[in-house]
């Protein structure tokens, strides 16, 4: 947990939630999957010109609503009540109710005509389908996803995404107050359109229909959709965070690589942090925490590596991974502490790591830092030595700590947590006040390292993981700070993703084994890694190597 004194931003309330819901009415047709979108009005408070799907604020009505609609066992009075908001807006605002007649058949266009579509109507919905003898057909309507509106936006919902088919015989008719031009399109069309500037739509949609898109068929969509023994679950909740991109506000989904850090540097949702990546300058996460990247980008570096230095004015400064011998880069670590270095610590040998650290230590003439981490072992390349001044014992704190201008003392703690596996020297750090790791290459965001043997070895690297997860868990840490990408949220979650990817990529290698008995690396390679750019192979067949390893091992183990 992150201790609230080293936030860089003053903490703000997030606008509450309002409850609403959405519904995606949709259809099949000769060119695939399309769904029922709308374009709301120019004046409106929320997304104002924009396309998207029939919906609004549920009310106490409809809550009161159920007792004429019909409902699965696995609904819950919640969802019931979502579901009936949604029939009752898609009525209001495009003319289209899903209900039926208590005799089975039916809603028919002329139902529909002799019904007060206006909210200021004297009558209420339910009333009036009460009085005609209709049942809301709520049971055939589904969560598909559930959207919490950006903590930076000034109104703000909880909503449903919920999936309907489209009754037939019905003809959608906009209110042409709220809502203008209905439209039925393919999710791959609204997407060009909107890609296009022709078609403007808020993230959640644009979200939405691309996983929409992935569908052939309104059964294919129901079917991924259907209750099971556990309940009715949505496919995906989010709630986005916004950063700054080139000037501009861009948002992010719980799965998209820079939403940790937004978590990490504007918890509350600020639209304040800026994700461009740029080696001229060292960029803020905690007041005690910056990350300056050198200038060293590529296939295997991502936008470069991440140099952390830790600490403040008042405690001097730790830096971690001072990266290539990169004179500029080292020149800018050095001014972003004032020459105040304490400690230089390498998470491990490799050329993009740890050849800074003397050039670095040279530059501070008052006093030296210590070039602490773990020597190369006999395994390590040529290419990638390291001799550390001192080695670093498993568990060993690290501690910066001074006293402030009003007398408070500061202190920041950073203990040394031997992770093997990537390379066989490899050391993470976890500050401790507030629950952050340094994973050096062991875990990286939008990526998967690379064990390459015999310096990397595969079942190092997993038992390494398992030790982190624990230390997560113990020390209650919440984000990762990986050398190569944005940080990452959800420490323990990530940890068990990449685990679980490592493992089924180790169950592909296993199959490509077992089909080609007499095989080669060189055979299984195109077999077990199908899902990755050839061009990547060469890297890939260095991790292919350490799970041949450890497979071959296990099958041979007692």
């Amino acid at each position: 947990m992150v201790r609230p004194t080293q936030q860089l931003h003053p903490a703000r309330e997030p606008v509450s939630v309002r409850a609403a819901a959405t519904v995606l009415l949709l259809r099949d047709s000769e060119a695939g999957i399309e769904v029922l979108m709308t374009r709301r009005a120019d004046v409106a408070s929320f997304a104002p010109g924009a396309y998207v799907f029939p919906g609004g604020q549920i009310d106490a009505a409809d809550e009161a609503a159920q007792r004429i609609a019909t409902h699965r066992p696995t609904q819950t009075g919640l969802q019931l009540t979502q579901a009936i908001a949604a029939i009752r807006e898609g009525f209001e605002e495009l003319g289209v109710l899903l209900a039926r007649h208590s005799d089975g058949r039916s809603v028919s266009a002329e139902d529909i005509a002799s019904m007060d579509r206006s909210t200021a109507s004297p009558v209420s919905f339910a009333e009036q389908c009460e009085k005609r003898g209709l049942r809301l057909a709520s049971d055939q309507v589904f969560s598909l996803a559930h959207w919490i509106t950006d903590r930076d936006l000034p109104k703000r919902f909880d909503v449903p995404f919920l999936v309907a088919r489209m009754p037939e015989g019905q003809t959608p008719t906009a209110d042409e107050s709220e809502q203008f031009e209905p439209c039925w399109v393919r999710p791959a069309d609204a997407l060009a359109r909107h890609a296009a500037g022709s078609f403007f739509m808020i993230f959640p949609t644009v979200r939405t229909l691309q996983r929409l898109a992935a569908y052939t068929s309104v059964d294919a969509v129901m079917k991924a959709c259907a209750p099971t023994d556990a309940g009715e679950k949505p496919l995906w909740t989010s709630c986005p965070r916004a950063g700054l991109l080139g000037g501009q506000d861009a948002r992010y989904m719980e799965s998209d690589s820079p939403y940790g850090e937004l978590a990490l540097v504007c918890p509350d949702g600020q639209l304040l942090h800026t994700l461009d990546w740029q080696g001229e300058h060292a960029v803020p996460l905690l007041k005690n925490v910056q990350r300056l990247t050198a200038p060293n980008s590529g296939a295997m570096t991502g936008p470069g590596t991440n140099s952390y230095i830790v600490g403040d004015a008042d405690t001097g400064y730790l830096v971690i991974d001072p990266g290539p011998n990169d004179a500029a880069h080292i020149g800018r670590l050095w001014r972003a502490t004032q020459g105040d270095i304490r400690m230089i610590v390498c998470t491990h040998s490799h050329a993009d790591h740890s050849p800074g650290a003397a050039p670095l230590q040279a530059l501070c003439e008052k006093a030296k830092p210590p070039i602490l981490g773990l020597s190369s072992a006999p395994t390590a390349r040529s290419s990638a030595r390291f001799a550390a001044e001192r080695e670093l014992r498993d568990g060993e704190r690290l501690v910066l700590s001074g006293t402030r201008a009003d007398g408070q003392e500061i202190t920041h703690t950073l203990r040394a947590v031997h992770t093997p596996g990537h390379a066989a020297n490899h050391v993470c750090l976890v500050l401790e006040e507030d629950g952050l790791l340094f994973s050096g290459d062991h875990i990286l965001n939008g990526s998967t390292t690379v064990v390459d043997p015999p310096d990397g070895d595969m079942n190092a690297y997993l038992d390494s993981l398992d030790k982190l997860d624990a230390a997560c868990e113990a020390g209650g840490i919440g984000f990762i700070l990986p050398a190569h990408g944005y940080v990452i949220g959800s420490a323990r979650a990530a940890i068990a993703q990449l685990k679980a990817h490592r493992l089924k990529r180790e169950a592909k290698i296993a199959s490509a084994m077992k089909k080609l008995p007499q095989g080669t690396p060189e055979d299984w390679l195109p077999l077990a890694y199908d899902d990755v750019p050839e061009r990547m192979w060469p890297v890939a067949a260095r991790s292919l190597a350490a799970h041949v390893a450890r497979i071959r091992q296990l099958a041979s183990a007692p």
